[in-house]
C-alpha cells in the first residue's frame, strides 16, 4: 500500500469514530491525524511540541507486574583467567568470544572475513589478535593460525566457529514469499557459505585442538536429511574425536531474556564426554531490559517512523504483529521474540518497543542478546542490527564456555 492510499484510508477509516477515554491518546491520534492531513513529517510535529518518539504510547499502555524482574550481565558470570587459549572463526561481532572471555579463557585469534565485524571487534578489543581472512582460502588460514600457536598438530586449546548459518536458516527464508525462488533452505549448495563448515572442519583437523566447538541454528540437522552433518560427524570421529550428539540450546532457557534456538556440536580427543550446563526452568521476561536507563548509551538511535506507522502500531495489544509492517509488539511478560539481523543487502528491523509504538534501538536490542552497554556496534544502523542478530548471546557463552572448561580443561 503506497503512502496516498494510506493518506486516504488509514485515518479517516479506522480513527474517526473511536473516542478514548485516555486523553493522552486521543490527543496522539489528533496530533497523527493532523500531520497525515497536512503532509507534516512526525518528526518535525514532535521537535515543535519539544516531544520525540520516545513519548509516544499505544493504546493500551498499561504496564503489566513482572513475575521475573531479574536481568544478568556478563558480570555475574565472570570466572578468573583459566590461560587457555582460543582459536575463534567466523567470529561476527563477538557475542560467543565475549562470553568465553568471561568464562575466563584467553583469546589468542579471531578470524573473521567482514571487515566491519573486525572494525567492531577492533574497537571494543584492541589487544585481541584479529585477521579479515577467508576461512575457504584453507592454506592462508593454516598460515594465519600458525603464527600465532606455531605449526603445532595437537593445539592444547579451543577452537570455536559458527559457519554463517543463512543457507539453514527458516528465518532467512521468511523475508521472502512462499513462491519466490529465494524460499528454500539451500544448505550446502549455497554459493557461498554453503561449504564453510567442511572449510572449518579441515582446520580442526589439522590442529587437533582438545576441543572444538561448531554453533549454528538447528536447521543444519536436516539438511539433505542429515547426510552433510552425518559427513562431518565421519570425518571428526576419523580423526579421533569424541562428538557429543548435537545439542538444541533455548536462550531463554539460560538466563537469556529472549526466545532463540541455536545448534551446539562439541567434540574433544581426549575422550571425555561433555557436560551440559543446567538450564533454569524459569524463563526471564524482557520487561526489565526497558526499565533500564537508556539515555546516554551508544548505538540507540531509533527509526524515525512517519505517523501512518504509528498510527497503525498504537493500536496493538502486548504480543501482536503489524501485518503490513511485519513487527511485532513485544509482551514484557515473556522472553522476547527471536532478535533477528536483517538481510546483508537490506535495512536491519527489529521489533516493536512493549511500551513505546516504535521499533527497537540497537542497543535495546543488544541488551534483549546481553551485549554489555560498553560494546559498541560500528557502520550504520542496519548493519549494527545485522552484528547484533546474528550473534550469540555473549551470556549463553559465557555457560557453555564455563561447562567446556569443566568438562575438557578442568584437572578436578
Amino acid at each position: 500500500m503506497n503512502n496516498a492510499a494510506i493518506k486516504t484510508f488509514v485515518a479517516p477509516t479506522l480513527f474517526d469514530k473511536l473516542i478514548f477515554p485516555d486523553k493522552k491518546v486521543q490527543q496522539q491520534i489528533d496530533l497523527l491525524k493532523d500531520c497525515i492531513k497536512t503532509e507534516t513529517p512526525l518528526p518535525n510535529a514532535l521537535k515543535t511540541m519539544g516531544k520525540s518518539y520516545d513519548d509516544l504510547i499505544y493504546a493500551n499502555n498499561h504496564k503489566p507486574t513482572l513475575q521475573d524482574g531479574r536481568y544478568f550481565t556478563l558480570d555475574d558470570f565472570a570466572e578468573r583467567p583459566n590461560g587457555i587459549p582460543v582459536i575463534s572463526f567466523f567470529s561476527g561481532a563477538g557475542g560467543l568470544d565475549l562470553g568465553l572471555e568471561a568464562a575466563g579463557f584467553s583469546h589468542s585469534l579471531l578470524l573473521e572475513k567482514q571487515a566491519l565485524f573486525c572494525e567492531t571487534l577492533k574497537f571494543n578489543r584492541p589487544k585481541w589478535e584479529i585477521n579479515d581472512g577467508d576461512i575457504s582460502e584453507t592454506d592462508h588460514m593454516i598460515e594465519a593460525v600458525s603464527k600465532c600457536i606455531g605449526n603445532k598438530k595437537n593445539f592444547d586449546g579451543l577452537f570455536v566457529g559458527g559457519p554463517p548459518c543463512q543457507p539453514f536458516s527458516i528465518a532467512a527464508n521468511q523475508r521472502f514469499k512462499k513462491n519466490d525462488d529465494n524460499f528454500k533452505r539451500v544448505g550446502f549448495a549455497h554459493e557461498t557459505n554453503g561449504n564453510l563448515l567442511f572449510d572449518y572442519i579441515a582446520l580442526i583437523k589439522y590442529f587437533r585442538p582438545r576441543v572444538f566447538l561448531i554453533e549454528n541454528v538447528p536447521g543444519l540437522i536436516e539438511l539433505d536429511n542429515g547426510q552433510q552433518l552425518a559427513k562431518a560427524y565421519q570425518e571428526l570421529s576419523a580423526c579421533g574425536y569424541l562428538i557429543n550428539q548435537p545439542l538444541i540450546f533455548k536462550a531463554d532457557s539460560y538466563l537469556v531474556p529472549q526466545q532463540r534456538t541455536r545448534l551446539f556440536i562439541i567434540g574433544n580427543r581426549i575422550g571425555k564426554e561433555f557436560i551440559s550446563p543446567i538450564p533454569s526452568n524459569k524463563p526471564l521476561s524482557v520487561g526489565q531490559v526497558f526499565n533500564l536507563k537508556i539515555v546516554g548509551t551508544e548505538n540507540h538511535v531509533t527509526r524515525e517512523h512517519t505517523a501512518e506507522s504509528v498510527l497503525r502500531y498504537m493500536m496493538l495489544n502486548f504480543g501482536s504483529r503489524d501485518k503490513l509492517g511485519r513487527v511485532d509488539r513485544l509482551d514484557p511478560r515473556f522472553p522476547s521474540k527471536t532478535v533477528i539481523a536483517g538481510g546483508n543487502s537490506g535495512g536491519g528491523r527489529s521489533h516493536l518497543h512493549p511500551y513505546i509504538p516504535r521499533t527497537l534501538s540497537v542497543r535495546e536490542s543488544a541488551r534483549i542478546q546481553t551485549f554489555p552497554d560498553s560494546y559498541v556496534f560500528k557502520g550504520s544502523v542496519a548493519r549494527q542490527f545485522t552484528q547484533v542478530g546474528n550473534a550469540v548471546p555473549p551470556i549463553l557463552g559465557a555457560q557453555l564456555g564455563k561447562a567446556i572448561f569443566n568438562s575438557f580443561f578442568c584437572s578436578n
